[in-house]
C-alpha cells in the first residue's frame, strides 16, 4: 500500500495509491480517522484502518489534481545518517565510527514533497548545494528500547528523501547544522510504502540523477549501520514517536567517465567536502531520486529568496 499527503484546493488529505496514478482520499470513506498522516500513525500504527477503509474503493481523483506535500510534513523528529555508505566514507576521507552511526537532526521546515521546487541558496551566500538520495523509515509503532529482532514491527513505511546540503554551512562547525537545514533544501516522498509491499530493502538500488545524467547509483546493500540497528541505536536514547523519520544515509557518487567535465571537482571556492563526481545543484535543474521497487522522488531547483530582510 501507498500513502500520500497532499494539498487539495487549499486543504491537506491523506490518501491511499490505486495503481499508477488513481488516489481514494481518506475523508472519502472514513470519517473516523485523523485528517494528517502523522495522527493516523497515532491510532493506527500499522495502518490496518487505513487498509480496511481503502481497499476495494475506486480513486476518487489523480495525482494531476493535487499537489504533493512531504510524507509526513512535520514529524517530531528526522534522524538522519551521515556516512552510513562505505562509498561516501572512502570518497570524502572523512572517519566514522564502525560501532555507532554519525547522526544529526533536520527540521520539517527544511523539507518539501515531491515535484515542489527546492530552494537553491544564492551564490553569494553559497555555491555548493549538493543532493544525496537517501532510503527514509516512518516509524508507526512508538518505542523505546527496541531490540533489533522487533525493528521492524516499528516501521509504518519507507520513502524517499533528498538531504539537499549547503556544504559550506555545513564546514562552518563541528555540528552540520544550518547546513543541513536551509529553508526547502530537502525532500521527502512520493509516498510512504508499507513493508509488505516493498519487501527487504537491502536487494533495492538508490539511483540519483540529475538533469538525465545518473550520479549516484548503488545498491542498498552498501549501507553500513542497517535499520534494525538504527532503530534499537536511536531508541535506547529516544522515544521513536508515531511519524518520526530516520533517514539512512546516502551512497558515494558515481565515478564520472572522461568525458564528464561538469563532474570534476569545483576548486575555486572552499566548502566543506570535495570528491569527483559531484555536481552542485543549480536554478533550473532537475533532481531525481528513485529507490528500486518503491518509487522516484523528482524535484526542480529554484533559486531562493533575495538577501533582502523578510517578515511573514
Amino acid at each position: 500500500m501507498r500513502v500520500i499527503s497532499y494539498q487539495k484546493d487549499g486543504n491537506s488529505g491523506v490518501g491511499v495509491m490505486v495503481g499508477e496514478n488513481g488516489i481514494v482520499p481518506l475523508k472519502e470513506v472514513s470519517a473516523d480517522l485523523p485528517t494528517s498522516l502523522k495522527a493516523i500513525l497515532e491510532v493506527d500504527p500499522g495502518l490496518e484502518k487505513v487498509r480496511a477503509a481503502t481497499d476495494g474503493k475506486e480513486p476518487v481523483f489523480s495525482m494531476d489534481d493535487i499537489v504533493l506535500d512531504p510524507v509526513i510534513p512535520e514529524p517530531t523528529a528526522i534522524w538522519a545518517m551521515a556516512l552510513n555508505f562505505h562509498t561516501h566514507v572512502e570518497e570524502t576521507g572523512l572517519t566514522t565510527s564502525d560501532k555507532f552511526p554519525h547522526i544529526f537532526l533536520r527540521h520539517a521546515g527544511g523539507h518539501v514533497g515531491s515535484g515542489q521546487p527546492l530552494m537553491c541558496p544564492d551564490p553569494e551566500i553559497a555555491r555548493a548545494f549538493d543532493y544525496e538520495g537517501e532510503m527514509a523509515i516512518i516509524i508507526g509503532k512508538s518505542g523505546r528500547h527496541i531490540p533489533k529482532d522487533k525493528a521492524i514491527d516499528h516501521i509504518a513505511g519507507f520513502s524517499i528523501y533528498n538531504e539537499g546540503s549547503v556544504r559550506e554551512f555545513q564546514g562552518h562547525n563541528r555540528q552540520f547544522g544550518l547546513g543541513k537545514n536551509f529553508e526547502k533544501s530537502a525532500s521527502f516522498g512520493p509516498w510512504l510504502m508499507t513493508p509488505d509491499e516493498f519487501g527487504d530493502p537491502y536487494v533495492q538500488f538508490i539511483r540519483t540523477s540529475l538533469n538525465g545524467v545518473v550520479r549516484q547509483d548503488e545498491c542498498l546493500d552498501g549501507s553500513i549501520f542497517r535499520l534494525d540497528e538504527l532503530i534499537h541505536y536511536i531508541s535506547t536514547g529516544y522515544k521513536l514517536r508515531a511519524g518520526d523519520v530516520i533517514v539512512c544515509g546516502t551512497p558515494g557518487a558515481k565515478k564520472p567517465d572522461a568525458n564528464d567535465k561538469v563532474a570534476q571537482v569545483d576548486a575555486h571556492f572552499d566548502d566543506a567536502v570535495q570528491y569527483a563526481g559531484r555536481v552542485h545543484m543549480t536554478p533550473g535543474d532537475v533532481c531525481e531520486v528513485e529507490i528500486t521497487g518503491l518509487g522516484v522522488l523528482k524535484n526542480p531547483v529554484e533559486a531562493d529568496i533575495p538577501q533582502e530582510y523578510t517578515t511573514y
